[in-house]
């Protein structure tokens, strides 16, 4: 008689939506589209992610320093570049800073530019929410990744497709970008129990015969558990490129405020106390035990 582990689970989508286009934080340049809908308690461990688009016509600076904590910040940039000497990210570039106990960041755009990058906001484990902030980058150049006829994944967080990232997780995430050409499949194995996402970012793609076109977010079905899963991708016929998010939930409700996530309200309070009290360091300033560029 076959059981569970003989019969591998095959993952299929249950929610799929278009995040709308919407008018950015930045002025008129930019637009952003909120990947994630659904309730912190659906999304477990991702709070919230973002695709902005910045089509900048002038030079007049906008952006600036500000403070995280509580959470990590979770960025790939898939167009154009962004920050300055030792931080400046290009197309294919990733970032994964832990802001923990605190941290201050500038993202300051002062020229004419076309840029565009998907910022995650992943939560940390309870036990692990003020810890010591780090940066740790990885540049296209070096990002792991499988290249197959018709197939090119690269992969910035946790293992997938053979091959493991460098990234150090606190929760335990993988993020990959698959691009298929036409017509072409592929099947890869993650945990049953991971909350997984895909979000295109070019063409379309096919999960268990349920198409996911671009600019479309797909959910998976989840399950309880620890074994493994099949997630198969089969490309349209302008070939396909997404955006694969998958995280162990970590079932601890959250208050988030602001750029600020907490257990509890008088945790936020603390923490725009320390801000306006310059008790959080500029994420320039990290030792270097706690800066990682791979």
């Amino acid at each position: 008689m076959e059981t569970q582990q003989d019969v591998m689970i095959r993952r299929k989508l249950v929610n799929v939506y278009t995040p709308p286009a919407q008018p950015g934080f930045l002025g008129p340049d930019h637009t952003a589209r909120a990947v994630i809908h659904t309730s912190f308690a659906e999304s477990d461990p991702f709070i919230l992610l973002m695709d902005d688009v910045l089509d900048k016509k002038g030079g007049e600076p906008v952006g600036g320093p500000h403070p995280h904590a509580g959470f990590e910040t979770v960025t790939l940039i898939l167009e154009g570049e962004l920050g300055d000497g030792d931080h400046r990210m290009k197309a294919g570039d990733f970032q994964m800073m832990t802001a923990g106990s605190g941290i201050v960041h500038t993202e300051t755009i002062d020229r004419k530019t076309r840029m565009r990058l998907l910022q995650l906001w992943l939560n940390l484990p309870k036990k692990d929410r003020w810890t010591a902030p780090r940066v740790q980058d990885v540049t296209v150049e070096t990002v792991p990744r499988v290249s197959e006829p018709g197939l090119e994944i690269r992969l910035y967080s946790g293992s997938f497709a053979g091959i493991s990232s460098p990234v150090q997780n606190h929760v335990p995430v993988i993020i990959a970008d698959i691009q298929l050409q036409s017509g072409v499949s592929t099947i890869q194995q993650l945990p049953a129990s991971f909350k997984t996402f895909m979000y295109v970012i070019a063409g379309s793609v096919e999960v268990e015969g349920k198409p996911l076109k671009e600019n479309q977010v797909g959910w998976l079905d989840t399950f309880s558990g620890d074994a493994l899963s099949d997630l198969q991708l089969t490309a349209g016929e302008s070939g396909g490129r997404v955006i694969l998010y998958a995280g162990q939930p970590q079932h601890d409700p959250i208050v988030s405020y602001g750029p600020f996530i907490g257990d509890t309200e008088s945790d936020i309070k603390g923490l725009y106390q320390a801000f306006r009290q310059g008790k959080m360091g500029h994420v320039s300033v990290l030792p270097e035990n706690q800066t990682f560029r791979y």
